[in-house]
């Protein structure tokens, strides 16, 4: 979902219920070198670039079709609260000034947990988001997919990292 949060920003969330317990969430993207590319078929690549794992400092880079477009972003981990919430952004001064934030976030219900994606945007005013929409639409649909594809990995216990 697209939310405007001023004149010229935005973010699009995405949340889904996956009956697991947040830690076996946190542990998959542990593991994203060995996680991406089943998680969504339209993952490309990903590679640790500096360090390894969700830490802060960690920078890695990933490759994903949306909408038929294909996106390259190099990202630094820098918020992290363990088995609970990461959020990165691009290393890139210039990507960050449009794409200043992305984040995952792991909220314990009962035995499971509220996977929580959100990424923000800015210097989209109304007109630029009304003539993005085919590509924003994209993008919501693929986190959406990403949402749907990490609730069945994880709740079928599929063999492999992170589980």
């Amino acid at each position: 979902m697209q939310r405007r949060t001023g004149f010229f920003s935005l973010r699009f969330e995405d949340s889904i219920f996956i009956d697991a317990p947040p830690e076996r969430g946190f542990a998959f993207f542990e593991a994203m070198d060995e996680n991406y590319l089943r998680w969504h078929p339209d993952h490309l690549g990903f590679e640790w670039r500096k360090g390894r794992g969700i830490r802060p400092g960690t920078v890695f880079w990933f490759r994903e079709r949306i909408g038929g477009k294909v996106m390259e972003k190099e990202v630094r981990i820098d918020e992290v609260t363990p088995d609970r919430f990461c959020a990165f952004a691009p290393t890139s001064r210039l990507m960050r000034a449009f794409l200043p934030r992305m984040s995952f976030a792991f909220r314990a219900e009962g035995g499971g947990f509220h996977f929580e994606a959100v990424v923000h945007l800015r210097g989209v005013g109304p007109m630029g988001q009304r003539l993005n929409r085919r590509d924003f639409a994209a993008v919501e649909q693929h986190m959406a997919e990403e949402g749907r594809n990490l609730k069945a990995i994880l709740e079928a216990g599929a063999a492999g990292a992170g589980n």
